[in-house]
């Protein structure tokens, strides 16, 4: 794959974190894909999802988003799933993102063809975000997922402002709708908390996010995680230039001060571009990410993978 001139990466997030043979399954059919690299599979079972990041090029990235959605949607019943993260899909996000030779806007492209085939091959419906959006309203990704799968299952009906981008007014009964889009390289993080009290996290959520007036470019939830007794602030970094994790951190660290608890550590899901470690360490600030390797960087596993 060295050599290779135009590269663009897949990070799709899929609703399951508990069952590694299903994990697998959607991997084994993004594999089956020449030219496409698994960079990073990352799994929770209490956000009960998984991201499963590749690379290559546009057309076989493309193809490989569209199988995976195929392996999602024949693999998991949203009926039976559970999870503290809102989900509306099977395969829940799948958002192209440009490496080399690609811009933004053609990884929109990209984006409007898979959304097509989705529709046209496995009748789960799409709904378009980010640089890929048709619809202004819909290019925040909260503002298509938010509502989740059991509450758009039934405004998909009657809402025209909920009809798909490709697809009917009907969820798929099992697999429900998928989110397509493009967008810059997002860094996807959490920070946990020494609390198991979910109003707390969900107070420096809001403190932080763009939403509510917080940081520029942040994401933010506050979650409960059942497997360790604690909560946690769990963010998308959107513009990590603008809006680095060295700045986050302190902030939450202080919020959290303020209601008597402590950072207990930050976790990474997926990969980090080299840049915002870079820019931490010459602040610096220690990320305190627990998970954090030598590989865990995009620049690393690209690398490794030839391209």
């Amino acid at each position: 794959m060295s050599g290779m001139e135009r590269v663009v990466a897949c990070v799709a997030n899929y609703s399951e974190g508990r069952r590694p043979e299903v994990v697998e399954a959607i991997a084994a059919s993004i594999r089956r894909v020449a030219g496409v690299a698994i960079l990073d599979i990352d799994s929770d079972p209490d956000h009960n999802r998984c991201v499963i990041t590749f690379a290559g090029s546009p057309e076989s990235v493309g193809e490989a988003a569209v199988v995976s959605v195929g392996a999602a949607a024949e693999l998991i019943d949203l009926n039976e799933q559970d999870g503290v993260h809102p989900r509306i899909g099977a395969a829940d996000v799948v958002p192209f993102v440009p490496i080399r030779g690609m811009t933004i806007i053609e990884c929109g492209w990209v984006a409007h063809s898979v959304g097509a085939e989705i529709w046209n091959r496995f009748h789960v419906p799409v709904y378009l975000y980010g640089e890929a959006a048709v619809l202004p309203e819909r290019r925040p990704l909260p503002n298509v997922r938010q509502i989740g799968f059991e509450k758009l299952r039934e405004a998909v009906k009657h809402d025209i402002h909920r009809f798909p981008d490709y697809g009917q007014a009907e969820l798929h009964p099992t697999a429900g709708a998928v989110a397509v889009g493009a967008r810059k390289i997002l860094i996807a993080w959490n920070i946990e908390l020494e609390t198991a009290d979910e109003e707390i996290a969900r107070s420096i959520a809001s403190a932080i996010r763009e939403a509510d007036g917080g940081f520029p470019w942040v994401r933010a939830l506050g979650l409960s995680l059942a497997s360790k007794g604690t909560t946690q602030v769990s963010i998308n970094l959107t513009d990590y230039e603008i809006t680095p994790p060295h700045h986050v951190l302190p902030r939450v660290e202080a919020l959290a001060a303020q209601r008597g608890v402590k950072v207990r550590c930050t976790e990474l899901i997926g990969l980090i571009p080299q840049k915002a470690l870079d820019m931490a360490a010459e602040a610096g600030v220690d990320l305190r990410i627990e998970n954090l390797r030598p590989d865990s960087t995009i620049e690393a596993r690209l690398a490794a993978a030839g391209m």
